[in-house]
């Protein structure tokens, strides 16, 4: 009997370790879920990154630039849009102004310190 050659593309063969992967989420309490994110923030990485260092599991991803995301309905965007007097509800925009308040926002708090 032959082996059957894979369809699978080659860029997807490493995905099916993590098909393999279970989703393990910690009930623990509030202390516990800061102190493991401020821990990963000021290593810049992913708090699953920590959680996997302070159990002893190996890490394989290289550090990343870390993001802010925030989930916006569609209202959301319209009242965003409105803030920023924009004419339309362009997402693109909105991100683009939304990050700007943030950065500013972070120069002001730095300012305090």
């Amino acid at each position: 009997m032959t082996k059957k050659k894979s369809n699978i593309p080659a860029k997807w063969e490493a995905e099916k370790k993590a098909i393999k992967a279970t989703q393990v989420a910690f009930d623990v309490g509030e202390q516990v879920q800061y102190v493991i994110r401020k821990e990963a923030l000021d290593r810049n990485i992913n708090p699953s990154d920590r959680i996997r260092q302070i159990l002893g599991l190996k890490v394989t991803r290289k550090p990343k630039r870390l993001r802010l995301s925030v989930s916006l309905s569609d209202e959301d965007l319209i009242y965003l849009a409105e803030q920023y007097q924009l004419e339309n509800q362009d997402p693109i925009e909105v991100k683009r102004r939304a990050a700007e308040l943030l950065v500013a926002h972070v120069k002001q708090q730095i300012k305090k310190v």
